[in-house]
């Protein structure tokens, strides 16, 4: 198990994580810190630039028997820390507010103890996902060639969660969390001068009119197999100026739903609805697709493992 001078270590290692955050597809000295920590743990096999920057250590039995993966995250959010304490970032803008460097510490935890006390079967593999923010890591990681290598039988991941009770674990098996996608809408007209903006052609009402209508869309409960829900969480109309008639908008939607499928067909539908709009309004549109997530569905095995 971890002794007193593991956790004063583990504890010294995190706040360094956490004082020089990295950003999706931008963690590179993360990623030498992790291997650098792995290495003394002597795995039988370490692959490194997985998908990006990810890491797999595997400790492997040689005795047959299943695979198991455990997880955690590399990558930091874009957002400013305003905590007071010695090891917060040192990077403006950007911190570990979503936990990455607890997840990636509890790890090492877990691959210190398995280096003291060997598996007797199967293999078990720490895996350190790189871009877990923004979707893509993932997919790139399960794309590299070499995951073959591994081939998970069982895949585990935790978050923390402050606020629950010390030792306490929340989990259930099926959907846990909701597939979902950020999508950027762009409405172009014709600016115009505001003393006659029947010379442009303004998306203001059009906005509008898709911030009522989007809400149509949404139906039922996060368990309920057809759930759907769209957000509207930012809009831009035209600049800042008393003079202007805007000629452009923005708008940023998350479409959230219960599994993949219905993610298609709410993005199709929501697609649908911004292509009649600007008919309507005489508008042209494009479309852009940011931190698009899968749904994570618990197997009910690994749940009752857990």
């Amino acid at each position: 198990m971890l002794t007193n001078h593991d956790l004063v270590q583990l504890t010294k290692f995190r706040r360094e994580l956490h004082q020089y955050p990295e950003l999706s597809g931008k963690e590179i000295k993360t990623a030498q810190k992790i291997l650098y920590a792995l290495k003394d743990m002597k795995p039988s096999k370490i692959i490194d630039k997985m998908g990006g920057h990810g890491l797999a250590a595997i400790f492997d039995s040689q005795e047959k028997g299943p695979t198991l993966l455990f997880r955690a995250e590399l990558d930091a959010l874009p957002i400013q820390e305003k905590n007071n304490i010695p090891w917060a970032s040192n990077l403006p803008g950007v911190s570990h507010t979503c936990g990455h460097d607890g997840h990636m510490t509890m790890l090492l935890a877990l691959g210190r103890i398995i280096s003291r006390n060997p598996i007797k079967c199967g293999k078990v593999v720490l895996m350190f996902q790189p871009s877990e923010e923004n979707g893509q890591g993932a997919r790139a990681v399960v794309s590299d060639s070499r995951y073959k290598q591994i081939k998970p039988d069982l895949a585990f991941a935790i978050h923390i969660e402050p606020g629950r009770p010390f030792g306490y674990v929340s989990t259930r098996p099926g959907l846990i969390n909701c597939a979902s996608l950020g999508l950027k809408v762009t409405l172009n007209g014709k600016t115009a001068h505001a003393a006659d903006p029947s010379d442009g052609i303004s998306p203001s009402l059009a906005v509008a009119e898709f911030i009522q209508k989007i809400s149509e869309f949404n139906n039922g409960d996060e368990l309920s197999n057809n759930f759907r829900l769209t957000t509207v969480t930012h809009v831009q109309i035209g600049e800042q100026s008393f003079g202007i008639s805007p000629g452009h908008a923005s708008i940023f939607v998350t479409l959230r739903t219960s599994n993949d499928d219905i993610l298609s067909q709410l993005d199709k539908d929501v697609r649908g609805l911004v292509s009649n709009i600007s008919t309507q309004f005489k508008l042209t549109f494009d479309f852009e697709i940011f931190d698009h997530f899968a749904a994570s569905i618990n197997d009910k095995e690994a749940h009752d493992i857990a």
